[in-house]
Parts: C-alpha cells; sequence; structure tokens
C-alpha cells in the first residue's frame, strides 16, 4: 500500500516562475496524466544517480502508462528538450544524469508484471518493476530472470535493459540482451513500435520496409549498417561474455540456429524453433538493450526466464596474494561453477569495521588479500559435496589458495553474498575525501588474460601515484577495479582521464571491453571511438540519428556529437569547484569526518529504495517519494550546505516538513546503508539549529516532556484516562495540538512501576547474587505498562540477579527526537549523575524499551561531552541482549510442555536492528521452548510520536500496513532450508510505538513484550 502521491511541484510553482500555455511545465501537464514536476526540489533529487556525476535536469514527469510517455515524448520534441529514462537511479557510469532533461521516472507507475507464461518460460513487465520483485513472482513457478546484479532489490528491468546489466552468475547465464525477445518501445517523436524477431527478407520483413515510415526507416538503416560493417563488427566487437559499450551491431543480426550458450541451456533449444537453418533474423530489440535510453524509451519488454536450481553452495578460497587469485580462475572455470567472484582486503576490511556487515566478515581469516568465491548449482552438478570437494582439491591443495570456507546452507551462502554484494558501497564509505571511484571499473578481458591485465592495471596505478580496491566477476573477466581519488581536486581529476584513456589502450591491447557491466554513461562514453575505431564510431553516429534524429534522447551517453564531445571530467558530483559549509553543531560529529562529511557519505546507489525487508526507509516504501529516501534527504541537504540551493533552505518550512519531518529516526539507514549516511542524527542537529532560530511549538514542547506528562497522568488516574474518552475530547485535541483523533492514546496506571518496587525491594540476597542491575524505568513501563517491568524483575530474579528501579528521568529520547537538543542533553546529564553510584559498583543497566536503549548506547556519545557516556554505553542492554549475552535463561526452568504449545512471530524494534541487538530476544524465546519466527519486517511506522501527529497519522499507517502484511504472512522459518508455512502465532514485539501501532490494527491484539513471554513460561 502505498500513500496518494503529492504533486510537490504545485506548492512551489514560483521557482518555476509564472507559467503560460507555451511553457514546457503547462504543456507536459496538460497532455500527461502523472504528475509533472519542475520545482527547485525535484531538479536536485533527479540530478545525480550511483555515478561520480550531478547535473540538474529541466523536470521529472512521472508517467502513468505509455500514452503518458508518448505524450512528454511530443512535447518535449515540440520544445525541442531533450528526454532521459530513468529506473531507480543507481547507474554507476552517469546514464541517468542528464542536464536540462525532462527526466521520465519510469519506477512510480509503470510497475506492473503483464503475464507470465510459466510453460513458454517468458514474462511481459513494464519498465519500472524491481527485479528482485518479478523474481518474488516467478519463484512459486520455478523461475527467475537470469541477471542478476548487485542492485536487485530496487533495480528496474527497464535500468538493467538499459544498461544490459548482469551479475554473478553470467559464467553460466551472460547478460540481458540473451533474455530481452521483444520490447514496445516509444521512439523520439512520441511513435510506438515493436521489435522482435524478424526473418530478413521474408514476407514479414517485405511488409515493414515496404512502408515509407519510422519502423522501416530502421530495419533498413539498421541492416545496412550491420551489413556494411562486417568486418569491422567481426574484428573490433571483443568476443567475451560480458560486454556492454557501444551499441550491439555485433547481436542485431544472427543465423536462426544462433543461439547464446546462455539461452539454449535456458530454453532447452526453443528459441529460433519453427525457423530454418541459416534463416538470418533481425531483432532491434538487441539495439535497445544496453542502449542506455539513447534510441527509445522501452515501455514493455518480454523476458526469456530460466528455471531456479533446486540447491546451491557456495566456497570461499583464500589467498594471500591478489595475483595469484586471479591467476586461478582459468583454473577455477574448469569446476563447472556458475559464479566465481573476487573480493580483496581493501572489502573485507571495510565490511569488519562496518556496522550491519561485520559479522558477514568474520570468517574470512587474517592474511586474506584476496578470496575467490565459487558457486555450484544442482542443475550443473550432481553432487555439490563432490563439486566442493573437488574445488578444494584444485585451488587449495594443488594450487595456491591457503584456506576455504564452505557454505552449504542457505543462511550461511545469503551472509557471503551479502558481503559480496555490498562490496560496492562499502568501498564508498571510505574516511575522508579520497574514494575509490568508478570511472574505469568494469572493464572485461578474456578469463586467462585477467592476472596480466590486471598487472598492467597496477603498474598504470602506480605511474599515477595512487591505489585501487578490487572486486567482482573474476570468472568472465570483469573486475572492478577503483582508483583511489580526491575528485574535489584539479590534479586529481586530470589524473582520472589519464588513467582512463591508459586503461583503454590496456584493455584493447588484451582484447578487452572497456565496460562489462555498467555501461558507458558520461564516465565512458568518450573512449568509445578509440575502441571501436573511425568506422565503427560513424556506424554508432548514424544508428543514433536514425532512431533519434535531433539527438534529444539521454545526449552525451554511448555516442556524441563532434561538436559536443562526452568529457569525462564534466558534471562532476564533487569537483575542484565544489565546496560545502561546515556548520557549528550541537552534537559531536568528528567520528563522521563532520557534518558534511557525513551528508557527502551518500554515494547515490539508492539502497534507501530497497523492496526487501531490511528497515531503510520506511517513508519510501509507503509513498514512493524519492524525496522520502535516504539518498533525496541526503541530497537535498548536501545541496543546501554547497550552496546548490540557497541554504536559507535548511530552515524554511518547506525543507522542515518535506524533507527533515518525513524521516522518523528509525535508523535504519545507520545499519542499512552500506556507507552510513545517518539521517536520524543529521536530522536531530539541523532541527536542533531551526528550533533555535524559530522556537518550538507547543506540541514539541508537550512531546519532548511526555514523561512529565506521563507522570501528571499517573498521579490522576483513573480519571485522566477517562478524560480522553470524553466525546469531542479527541477532536478537540486534533484541532487544539494535532493529535490525531483516530490514534489511540496511552493509558495510565495510579501505581507506577518505580511505586511499585519501592514496596517491595528487592528479594535477593545481595550475597548470593550472580550480578547487580539498575532496571531504567522507560516512561511507558513506569507509568502505562509496568506489567512489562514486574515481568522483567520476575525473570531477573529467577536467574538470581539483584534489581534495583531507582527514581530516575528520561533519557532525553523524546527530546532528541523533536531536535530539542539542550533539553536532551540536560536530561542525559542528569541521568549519568543518578546511575553513577552504580556505575561505580559495576552494575549494568538494563531497558524494557529498545529506543531508549539506543539513546544511551549511540546517541548519548555524539550528545555528552563526559567521559562516563563511554562506561554506561558498555554496560547498558536490552533486558534479552543481558540474559542472551550471559545465557542467563539457561539458568532458568521454564515449563516447555507449555510454551512448546505457543508460537510467536517476533517484530524487532528499528533501533535494535539499527545496533545488530534484534536477535537476543529470539535465542532467549527459542531457549525456553517457544518456536519463534523473526519476521524480517521494516519499521512499524509508528516512531515515537510520529504516529500521534494528525498530518502524518496516513503516512504512519500507511507504513504500518506494511508491517501488518509481513506480519500477516509469515510462518514459522527453518533457518537452513528457508522454507516457511502458514502460522497464526503470538506477535510479540519489544517497542512501545510498535505495540501501539499492531494494536491499533484491525483485528490484531496490542503484542506482548518478550520478556513477558518469559515470565509467562517460567516453571511456577
Amino acid at each position: 500500500m502505498a500513500l496518494e502521491h503529492r504533486d510537490h511541484a504545485r506548492s512551489a510553482e514560483g521557482t518555476v516562475g509564472r507559467e503560460d500555455d507555451r511553457s514546457l511545465p503547462a504543456a507536459l501537464r496538460a497532455a500527461v496524466d502523472g504528475d509533472v514536476r519542475f520545482d527547485e526540489y525535484t531538479r536536485v533529487l533527479y540530478a545525480t544517480d550511483g555515478s561520480i556525476y550531478s547535473a540538474q535536469p529541466a523536470g521529472v514527469v512521472f508517467p502513468r502508462d505509455t500514452d503518458d510517455v508518448r505524450a512528454a515524448m511530443r512535447v518535449a520534441a515540440d520544445h525541442g528538450v531533450p528526454v532521459l529514462p530513468r529506473g531507480a537511479g543507481s547507474s554507476l557510469a552517469g546514464q541517468a544524469v542528464g542536464p536540462g532533461c525532462v527526466v521520465l521516472d519510469l519506477s512510480r507507475h509503470m510497475d506492473d508484471i503483464r503475464d507470465i507464461d510459466p510453460d513458454e518460460r517468458t514474462a511481459v513487465v513494464q519498465p519500472g518493476v524491481v527485479q528482485d520483485d518479478l523474481d518474488a513472482a516467478l519463484e512459486p513457478h520455478g523461475l527467475r530472470f537470469a541477471p542478476d546484479p548487485a542492485s536487485s532489490n530496487r533495480a528496474t528491468i527497464g535500468g538493467g535493459i538499459g544498461n544490459n546489466s548482469t551479475g554473478a552468475h553470467s559464467v553460466r547465464y551472460g547478460i540481458t540482451d540473451a533474455y530481452v525477445d521483444e520490447c514496445a518501445v516509444v521512439l523520439a517523436d512520441g511513435s510506438l513500435i515493436r521489435t522482435r524477431d524478424i526473418v530478413l527478407d521474408s514476407p514479414e520483413w517485405d511488409r515493414i520496409v515496404s512502408k515509407d515510415d519510422r519502423e522501416a526507416e530502421l530495419y533498413r538503416t539498421v541492416r545496412a549498417l550491420v551489413e556494411d560493417n562486417a568486418d569491422e563488427i567481426e574484428s573490433r566487437y571483443p568476443d567475451l561474455k560480458r560486454s556492454v559499450s557501444g551499441y550491439n551491431l555485433q547481436k542485431v543480426i544472427r543465423e536462426a540456429s544462433e543461439e547464446s550458450e546462455a539461452v539454449t541451456a535456458a530454453s532447452e533449444g526453443r528459441a529460433g524453433e519453427g525457423r530454418e537453418e541459416g534463416a538470418r533474423i533481425i531483432n532491434l530489440s538487441k539495439l535497445l538493450v544496453g542502449a542506455e535510453g539513447t534510441l527509445g524509451v522501452v515501455v514493455e519488454a518480454t523476458l526469456s526466464l530460466v528455471t531456479r536450481p533446486d540447491e546451491t553452495a557456495l566456497a570461499v578460497y583464500c589467498y594471500d596474494d591478489l595475483l595469484e587469485a586471479l591467476a586461478a580462475v582459468p583454473d577455477a572455470l574448469e569446476l563447472e561453477a556458475s559464479a566465481v567472484e573476487l573480493m580483496d582486503r581493501e572489502v573485507f576490511r571495510l565490511a569488519a569495521e562496518s556496522g550491519e556487515y561485520a559479522e558477514y566478515a568474520e570468517p574470512i581469516p587474517d592474511g586474506t588479500e584476496a578470496s575467490l568465491m565459487l558457486e555450484f548449482d544442482s542443475e550443473v552438478v550432481e553432487d555439490l559435496s563432490e563439486a566442493i570437494g573437488g574445488a578444494t582439491t584444485a585451488l587449495v591443495d594443488g594450487g595456491n589458495a591457503f584456506g576455504s570456507i564452505e557454505a552449504f546452507s542457505r543462511a550461511k551462502q545469503d551472509r557471503l553474498w551479502k558481503l559480496r554484494k555490498a562490496a560496492i558501497p562499502l568501498l564508498m564509505s571510505m574516511e575522508g575525501d579520497p574514494k575509490p571511484y568508478p570511472f574505469v571499473e568494469d572493464a572485461s578481458v578474456p578469463p586467462d588474460e585477467l592476472a596480466e591485465y590486471v598487472a598492467g592495471f597496477q603498474e598504470i596505478l602506480e605511474s599515477h601515484d595512487t591505489t585501487a580496491a578490487y572486486f567482482a566477476h573474476a570468472g568472465v573477466g570483469t573486475l572492478h577495479i577503483r582508483p583511489v581519488l580526491n575528485l574535489k581536486d584539479g590534479d586529481d581529476v586530470e589524473t582520472m582521464r589519464a588513467i582512463a584513456d591508459d586503461v583503454t589502450d590496456l584493455v584493447r591491447e588484451h582484447n578487452g571491453s572497456f565496460s562489462g557491466e555498467h555501461g558507458d554513461g558520461l564516465a565512458r562514453t568518450e573512449f568509445n571511438p578509440k575502441l571501436y575505431g573511425p568506422d565503427l564510431w560513424e556506424a554508432f553516429q548514424d544508428l543514433k540519428s536514425a532512431f533519434d534524429p535531433d539527438w534529444r534522447l539521454n545526449p552525451g551517453k554511448v555516442v556524441y556529437r563532434e561538436d559536443d564531445p562526452t568529457d569525462i571530467r564534466e558534471h562532476l558530483r564533487y569537483g575542484p569547484d565544489y565546496a560545502s559549509l561546515e556548520p557549528r553543531t550541537a552534537l559531536d560529529f568528528d567520528d563522521d569526518g563532520g557534518f558534511s562529511h557525513l551528508v557527502e557519505l551518500c554515494n547515490g546507489c539508492g539502497t534507501c529504495r530497497q523492496t526487501d525487508g531490511d528497515v531503510m526507509c520506511p517513508t519510501y516504501r509507503a509513498t514512493e517519494e524519492e524525496i522520502a529516501t535516504t539518498r533525496g534527504r541526503a541530497n537535498l541537504l548536501r545541496a543546501a550546505i554547497s550552496g546548490e540551493i540557497d541554504p536559507e533552505e535548511l530552515y524554511g518550512e518547506r525543507f522542515q516538513n518535506e524533507v527533515l519531518d518525513l524521516c522518523i529516526g528509525c535508523k535504519g539507514c545507520q545499519s542499512d546503508c552500506p556507507t552510513g549516511v545517518d539521517l536520524a542524527k543529521l536530522k536531530a542537529e539541523v532541527k536542533h539549529q531551526y528550533h533555535d532560530r524559530e522556537g518550538t511549538s507547543l506540541r514539541e514542547r508537550l512531546f519532548a516532556n511526555i514523561d512529565r506528562l506521563a507522570a501528571i497522568g499517573s498521579t490522576l488516574a483513573p480519571v485522566a484516562n477517562r478524560a480522553t474518552e470524553l466525546p469531542g475530547a479527541r477532536t478537540a485535541l486534533e484541532k487544539t495540538l494535532g493529535i490525531a483523533a483516530d490514534r489511540t492514546l496511552p493509558t495510565f496506571r495510579r501505581e507506577s512501576l518505580v511505586e511499585w518496587f519501592e514496596g517491595q525491594g528487592s528479594r535477593v540476597d545481595p550475597d548470593s547474587a550472580t550480578a547487580g542491575v539498575v532496571l531504567f524505568p522507560d516512561t511507558d513501563t513506569n507509568y502505562s505498562n509496568p506489567e512489562l517491568g514486574k515481568a522483567a524483575v520476575e525473570v531477573l530474579e529467577a536467574a538470581n540477579v539483584r534489581v534495583a528501579i531507582p527514581d530516575l528521568g528520561p533519557t532525553g529520547r523524546a527530546a532528541y527526537s523533536t531536535g530539542m537538543l539542550d533539553a536532551a542533553a540536560e536530561r542525559g546529564q542528569a541521568l549519568l549523575d543518578d546511575l553513577d553510584p552504580f556505575l561505580e559498583r559495576g552494575w549494568s543497566v538494563l531497558f524494557v524499551e529498545p529506543s531508549d536503549a539506543a539513546m544511551v548506547v549511540d546517541e548519548y556519545r555524539s550528545l555528552l561531552a563526559d567521559d562516563r557516556v563511554e562506561t554506561l554505553a558498555s554496560n547498558a542492554y536490552g533486558v534479552c541482549e543481558y540474559l542472551d549475552e550471559r545465557r542467563l535463561d539457561e539458568e532458568l526452568s521454564f515449563d516447555q510442555s507449555a510454551t512448546a504449545e505457543e508460537r510467536l512471530t517476533f517484530h524487532g524494534h528499528c533501533h535494535q536492528k539499527a545496533r545488530g541487538a534484534d536477535h537476543h530476544a529470539v535465542g532467549v524465546l527459542r531457549r525456553a521452548g517457544y518456536a519463534v519466527d523473526p519476521v524480517d519486517s521494516g519499521c512499524c511506522g509508528m516512531a515515537g510520536s510520529f504516529g500521534y501527529e494528525a498530518e502524518h497519522y496516513d503516512l504512519s499507517t500507511a507504513i504500518g500496513s506494511l508491517l501488518r502484511e509481513t506480519l500477516e504472512e509469515s510462518g514459522t522459518r527453518d533457518p537452513e532450508s528457508g522454507q516457511s508455512r502458514p502460522s497464526d502465532g503470538t506477535t510479540v514485539a519489544p517497542g512501545t510505538s510498535c505495540r501501539t501501532q499492531i494494536g491499533d490494527f484491525e483485528g490484531h491484539d496490542r503484542p506482548a513484550h518478550p520478556v513477558e513471554l518469559l515470565a509467562r513460561g517460567l516453571e511456577s
């Protein structure tokens, strides 16, 4: 479910200027049903992709269907403006960056899977379909789309067609052009054609070329270009599994019996059936693949599919020398592996130092300079164990690998693949301005020349006094090599171009391609004349002119006009003229390299647009708005601190409302963003500065002081609880304070947890206690749900832990979340003072509420300048985290005859996930005897006060509905096989916000806290 999309441009029309009926924005709005946005924010949001480039477009159109695309193309033609089709904007060579273009965002509405034919193994899709979503729809049929880029959880099929994408399994399956059978494509003048297999000189061919129209002209031109340049095509195009530079002139015409090895294996020879041997077939679809939107806009595609292997196995082989690893690639290819991937030490180092990926790097032994990762599947080899055993014999016993890691379970394989797929964004998280930038990063050479090629590459790097990181698809000779440069330095920009020029020569020496995966874009188009020679370069220009006579489709990509050459050094996001403000901040950003550096860590990879179960980014999933992604917010922050937009925008109502307020502080970006762009922290700082200038509203002050309000509510209970149920009370709250009338409000207990404990005291003998802990009385547990604290006390005391519950003030979480950092710091300092005596005695501090635990463990480090912060952080735990790490639950007696009968669906809190602590409750509950399904869920959408705010209520419930679907589809999963079955289990959630949101779902009871289940399961 997604919210109805708002047209942000209409709220900022003044940034475009007054329109008349002849203006481009007005003409587009009159012609298309989808949104049309030409405001400044939208231009900034669509100025970048996953590359090193940035250039503002003229505006953005969000077509709803093919008719919208055709209409937009006609309007653009009438106004003489360029057009750029775009998917997720995750491309790495600058394909989705177009100065002055009208961007067609095809990911918003044109994302239907039109048809799946399991018998023919085909699917018909629109270009905006995310690849993982397509594969999920194909999974019940045992099918999948073969190309598997690392960005498949957000990359669209249309983007993959534009780039001729591929992935780790191209050793077996090849690349996208082998799997695109037909396309519906809109040409530059708005006309629509359908490309498909046509037998040359057949009656169908004659019917097409006899007409006097664009389609006939295209077929005649393409045939002539291919036939006239046959010798050049034969000699210039490299014989590689991957070659995606230039146009696919070598593939557009084929013999009927000529099918790629990959498609033949996948389709069992059905392609080309019914055609005479030796017939020549033309299919313009093959030209559109890899054309980067420069020839037409694909609005529908018919794809060939492959079957899914029943089983796979992985083995990682470790080398103490990079070149030795590369020299082993030919031997690895003899082993019938479906994937042969390489990672180097820099990837392992960065993963080990990161939050989310550290656990995946743990198995890699010390001293590993490089590794080869081989995957085997059951469709190719009969015995996976035997296949891995043979690989180990060849690469370790008979080779130079010094160790191996084997992975037969799905869970273990997933961890290794996650490490490999994170390589690109992890490398961009390097500290400081020098980064391993993508500009020569995916050249391909024959695999048996890979080691020699890399040795030559290293000589080039040494001659330019720099280094690089190495990883990627060694099995097909595609190695992502990223030289480390500082593109804010003019000399390094020139070095970048010199390296690219030298590498092009090196690639030609090794009969390779300058791009084997990520395409030409702004980064490599400049070098296509050198790679292909003058005759084919002229053919490329003629081809472009035939499809796009005015050269308006994504200009400067793949091919360029002689009077307007593409230059690798132009339109850089961080070029020598880039400068940013480093504001004075209340929070400490030293560990982040400064405020501006934390903003600039966003490399545009688009992970925040992912559609799988990670936390980030919940507001995007509900709205499908680029402005609601971590990338979108970072781009607008960067634009403000660099002067691309007026820095005063930071303090304007639109920026506050649409950029910052829609960040719900889930901290998912802290863990899920591979470069660690912590938007929750950036938001808190900017909101603080805004409050300093503009003040705070009454509602903000009330929420920031919720602990005091709850204390009053507890004192006045039960009268306070009845007050909000009086007729008209909820409406009055919404009208006066903006608190949503439909949201369930907290109720209060007359006796707080602190008061209850004061009356009871600890029941554990201090002389025999195994440990002493302070149980923090958070606002909800203390005043609204003291039974959670009582359950925690019961479990802890059963484990012989001495508990204290002093009367403590709040952590400051509520004030921090609203950007009231002075108040948050004041409360944090007071809490440190109150806890100091306990910390000096070596006691730990336990939290029932995950957001408070995250506050003291994470936020205090940048909020408070106090040496005691580290002591508190290292001794602070969630209740279940404490039990799990010390295995205290193993000292408890549970009635497992009772617990075994109850199945639990566990939803972890976002802040737990951000600091890698969400698994502890699952482990403890399972050892207590419960069957637990930890769902792969995102944020609940409540996010503290966010879900109570009237203007955010719809968005909050839209995010919550995504969680609701996940919970209702959950099952008890086998961690080895990944198989699941439907479950009617009890929902369990540790977070107050989560329990409130889920409790407001129709038909759902308010979930229990894990510690309640533990207390309930104790033997009496």
